[in-house]
């Protein structure tokens, strides 16, 4: 049986820490399955880890693509499948880390396509979707699908939208809940998987305090080079997870403090999305988390985890 662990969760929770600390102490390498991550010049506002931290453990899955490009669920299963692959040939136990449910999932259980498309129902959802806006589609698909609907980072992931509404037309049954068949059937990795839970309003001060150290950091001059590269305003990437915010000030369309406010809330949103996520995946285990927890204390108990599963 393959074996790896996944240090998963909300953003802001502490995963790339814990992350590299378990890197550390099994002198092996860490997998991104971070959504945003993939992309370069996306650093600061994706929340990559440091360089230092890259330099002190390999990091793959970082920086590889341009942001115009995109990362099929399938391709990143192929490539950390094969690279989890090789550091076990190497005697590693390979650490994957990350927020985004849909890549962690292609990783652990395998690419699940669903029922057959129907272009017809497809249509009709694309054509409802331009008379009534994303946002109101991804309202939508939570109505009906809250599980599914929580792994996307904005509404303007409009193709895993529209499919999850496809087959939920089709079928009368979420796509969701496919998923989670075709899991118990398909478990070709033993993942211990770990999350980091925080009181809630603790997290959210976490992600504040992100936001305004990202700022700080230079966030806005890294949009202004996006922008600058060429990179359309209307680029997806730049409308997830605070881009859009700072690209509307980068306008002049608002202050930066009213951006930032902004863009702290769009954060506090997806960490809401991402706890219901994650912990509608039973395998998942929750391990309690206060400011004063210690990085060393939190990895131990992740390792006792792990031994208790091998």
């Amino acid at each position: 049986m393959k074996r790896a662990i996944a240090v998963v969760g909300p953003t802001a929770s502490g995963k790339t820490r814990l992350a590299v600390a378990l890197a550390r102490r099994l002198d092996t390498e860490v997998l991104s399955a971070d959504s945003m991550q993939f992309y370069r010049g996306m650093e600061i506002g994706t929340a990559a880890p440091t360089l230092l931290e890259r330099c002190d453990v390999r990091h793959h899955f970082i920086g590889i693509l341009p942001p115009d490009a995109d990362m099929a669920a399938g391709r990143y299963e192929r490539m950390a499948r094969e690279t989890a692959s090789d550091l076990l040939g190497r005697g590693k136990i390979p650490v994957l880390v990350g927020g985004s449910g849909l890549y962690v999932s292609a990783f652990i259980d395998g690419l699940f396509e669903g029922p057959a498309r129907n272009q017809r129902i497809r249509e009709r959802i694309r054509a409802r979707a331009l008379d009534v806006g994303n946002a109101a589609m991804l309202e939508q698909l939570h109505a009906v699908d809250p599980v599914y609907a929580s792994l996307l980072s904005s509404e303007n992931d409009m193709v895993r939208i529209v499919r999850a509404l496809e087959v939920y037309e089709l079928t009368g049954r979420p796509f969701s809940d496919w998923h989670r068949e075709h899991r118990e059937t398909r478990e070709p990795w033993k993942v211990t998987q770990v999350a980091l839970r925080w009181d809630r309003a603790l997290l959210y001060e976490r992600i504040n305090r992100r936001v305004s150290e990202m700022i700080d950091a230079g966030w806005v001059e890294e949009t202004r080079r996006l922008i600058d590269d060429g990179y359309e305003k209307d680029l997806a990437r730049l409308k997830a997870l605070g881009y859009r915010e700072i690209a509307v000030y980068l306008r002049g369309e608002t202050e930066l403090e009213t951006a930032a406010e902004a863009a702290r809330q769009h954060h506090r949103r997806y960490a809401k999305r991402q706890m219901t996520w994650f912990k509608a995946d039973k395998r998942v285990h929750w391990i309690e988390c206060t400011e004063a927890s210690s990085i060393d204390a939190l990895a131990q108990e992740t390792l006792r985890l792990f031994q208790e599963q091998s």
